[in-house]
């Protein structure tokens, strides 16, 4: 299941959260976003025991995206108790994604 967050919830559902969250950052315009989006769900329904997926739109919160340093589209950041553990840049296949998920919560 993937949520979406923004500036305002962003502490709650990402933060907060007692499951590892992975954000995507992302923008309606992008073409790697949209490109990335369906292996992001694909991402979030193998690992939904693990992780929560959460999108956020860059366009519509600067506020979160600037906070992380998100200067390029798609951003993959994981998040695990309220800290983020690594950042993929750009589109990749599902199973680089996962693989660096695993590695990062040592599953």
């Amino acid at each position: 299941m993937v949520i979406h967050v923004n500036d305002q919830n962003f502490n709650e559902k990402v933060l907060n959260s007692d499951k590892a969250v992975l954000v995507d950052f992302w923008a309606e315009w992008c073409g790697p976003c949209k490109m990335i989006a369906p292996v992001v769900e694909e991402v979030s329904n193998k690992m939904e025991e693990h992780l929560v997926v959460a999108k956020l739109d860059v366009d519509e919160n600067p506020m979160t995206a600037s906070l992380y340093g998100i200067s390029s589209i798609p951003t993959l950041v994981l998040f695990k108790d309220g800290k983020p553990l690594g950042k993929i840049v750009g589109f990749r296949p599902a199973a680089q994604i996962e693989s660096a998920i695993k590695g990062a919560l040592g599953l």
